[in-house]
């Protein structure tokens, strides 16, 4: 098999439906700077497969045959930590969203979803950022309309520390928060792993729900 280019953005698709797990790959198939590598009909066959493919993000179906998608991306967050998932399912429950991002899941899109808007999303999630549908970000700042919960991990943060996870929290971008905070990308890498150690968490999606009260 060829080496992939380190530059494209390898995709792996964990969807049930024949037809829709076709329509995505194809989509991914035809865009440049991204590469479908893989297609899983359930979860049991990607947690064999994705650790081994390790794609850098993963498009994850949350009504699955036997394990569902919450309980698989829980899975993959210990077998593949760098690869961003990201949730692509017709639920919109609040219960959901919050399972999915607690599990390790960085973004959450409804379907049916256009190409350009797929797309878009696979490069804001691998880029660092957290792409939901309008609706679905609606229903998580309703959610989570309350002060963050103070308890003995989120204390352990220094205070920098705690403005690059209340930035985080708010959606933005590894570059942005560089930005907002007048130092380098760099730097924002080496406090997020440092937040990540003293919450005890492995995504972007874990320790915002940590934050926000999981």
């Amino acid at each position: 098999m060829s080496k992939i280019d380190d530059d494209l953005i390898t995709v792996t698709v964990v969807e049930d439906d024949a037809q829709v797990r076709r329509s995505l790959a194809g989509i991914l198939r035809r865009s440049p700077g991204v590469i479908c590598v893989g297609e899983h009909g359930n979860a049991e066959e990607a947690l064999r497969e994705i650790p081994r493919m390790q794609p850098k993000v993963v498009l994850m179906d949350v009504n699955l045959p036997g394990m569902d998608g919450v309980h698989c991306v829980r899975q993959l967050s210990e077998l593949a930590p760098k690869a961003q998932v990201l949730m692509l399912t017709v639920y919109d429950n609040t219960d959901t969203i919050f399972n999915s991002l607690a599990a390790g899941a960085s973004g959450y899109l409804l379907k049916p979803i256009s190409a350009a808007q797929l797309l878009s999303a696979v490069k804001d999630v691998y880029a660092g950022g957290a792409p939901m549908t309008s609706d679905i970000a609606r229903k998580v700042v309703q959610a989570f309309k309350q002060p963050a919960p103070s308890n003995d991990e989120t204390e352990n943060l220094s205070p920098r520390e705690q403005e690059v996870l209340d930035l985080l929290a708010k959606g933005y971008l590894y570059k942005e928060i560089a930005k907002q905070l007048n130092i380098s990308y760099g730097t924002v890498h080496t406090y997020i792993e440092r937040i990540f150690k003293k919450l005890h968490v492995r995504s972007r999606g874990q320790a915002v729900a940590k934050y926000l009260g999981a």
